[in-house]
């Protein structure tokens, strides 16, 4: 009883040090447009440079907190990386242009590379395999409810207190995720595991990394993954909101494809270990490209359909994503557990510099219609799955 109950909080724990991510970035969606006419943003477009520059700073981060996690020990620099948040969360409160706005988002970004980073770090050192990757999809099942209730917090705050509120509500979030961290989780990195911070430790891992044919393909097919959802993060409110004219509903329908993921985590779960994560992967990742070609040419050079027609393919188009992305990210790092802090960064770099660009690219492109959105899942979705039976045909010739 006392082993589950402390297996319960690590997942709760690990998941709370994940979510303040998504809280960072979810709460704020309903306020994009507000914060744009207070900062002075001209090009409707330029609003998701608030959300997709947040991600750009968890992937430059991520180089340097997964490393030092190695040499100095994970909590060491969970500290510091909240730390940086909280200071960042304040410049953005006092922001009067896109540009001071954006700094203190890539910074935000920065600090909380540390928890998400370690978070990972911290699974892997304790944990192997496909019960790895039963931890956390149970870990991302918890970080996805705060998807799905951010919003609706935001808009509350927003409606009530202006969109300031929203980062001093981030503010007491993280110092009090950071209080549980610091009292209930002990240090992880053994003390034999210790690695020097200098420039050979960078070129260890990257070797090792790259060395690893498993953990480069799926790093790769996570950016592709992690692009196709950051696009629909930074232009949920633009469809939803602009295109639709649904700005007071927009929280709710956020939240039902953000439970979507949450229900086919929880899934994956109790499959994964029946099934492996290999499988998985594949017919998920078959799923989702069918959805949106499906989508695709349905709706090519025509109007948006109804709310109900594009919500019900939004909800099942992301019922595969919450069987790709833990299992994803557990393949890459499965390999490297002797460099999981530095291969948690590479991981997580890669990926980033991937989906950046990707969701920058379609997000420019969707104006009138959610048509480069399912062009975008469409194009991650064929992509990975050519990756995928590239790697699998080369295990096979192996074997």
């Amino acid at each position: 009883m006392n082993n589950q109950k402390s297996q319960f909080e690590f997942i709760a724990l690990m998941a709370s040090l994940m979510s303040i991510v998504a809280l960072a970035m979810d709460a704020l969606l309903p306020a994009l447009g507000v914060i744009g006419e207070s900062i002075g943003i001209k090009r409707s477009n330029d609003s998701q440079l608030l959300i997709t520059m947040m991600f750009l700073g968890l992937g430059m981060g991520q180089l340097l907190s997964g490393p030092l996690s190695d040499s100095i020990g994970r909590k060491r620099v969970v500290y510091w990386g909240f730390l940086l948040f909280l200071v960042s969360s304040f410049t953005c409160t006092t922001a009067e242009s896109l540009e001071v706005m954006v700094g203190g988002r890539i910074l935000q970004g920065i600090g909380l590379s540390a928890p998400r980073t370690i978070s990972m770090a911290i699974v892997r050192d304790s944990y192997r395999g496909n019960h790895m990757a039963r931890i956390m999809s149970f870990v991302t099942v918890i970080f996805i409810l705060v998807p799905a209730i951010a919003p609706t917090l935001g808009k509350l705050l927003l409606d009530g207190f202006g969109w300031q509120s929203i980062f001093y509500a981030q503010v007491i979030a993280a110092i009090v995720i950071i209080i549980w961290f610091a009292i209930r989780q002990e240090e992880t990195l053994d003390e034999t595991h210790k690695l020097k911070f200098d420039s050979q430790l960078y070129i260890h891992g990257l070797k090792v990394f790259f060395e690893s044919r498993q953990a480069l393909v799926y790093t790769i097919i996570l950016g592709f993954i992690t692009g196709s959802f950051l696009v629909f993060l930074s232009t949920a409110q633009k469809i939803l909101g602009e295109q639709y004219g649904l700005e007071e509903t927009f929280p709710y329908l956020f939240a039902a494809v953000a439970l979507t993921v949450g229900v086919s985590t929880f899934l994956n779960g109790i499959l994964v270990i029946k099934l492996g994560m290999r499988k998985l992967v594949l017919a998920s990742s078959a799923f989702f490209s069918l959805i949106s070609l499906t989508y695709v040419l349905l709706f090519y050079g025509e109007n948006n359909p109804s709310i109900y027609i594009l919500m019900s393919f939004l909800v099942i188009q992301f019922l595969s994503l919450g069987f790709l992305f833990g299992n994803l990210s557990s393949l890459a790092m499965e390999p490297l557990g002797k460099i999981a802090g530095i291969g948690a960064a590479i991981n997580g770099f890669i990926a980033t510099i991937i989906g950046v660009p990707i969701a920058y690219y379609i997000g420019s492109h969707l104006e009138a219609t959610a048509l480069p959105l399912f062009m975008g899942f469409l194009g991650a979705g064929l992509f990975s799955l050519i990756l995928l039976l590239y790697e699998r045909s080369l295990e096979k010739a192996m074997e």
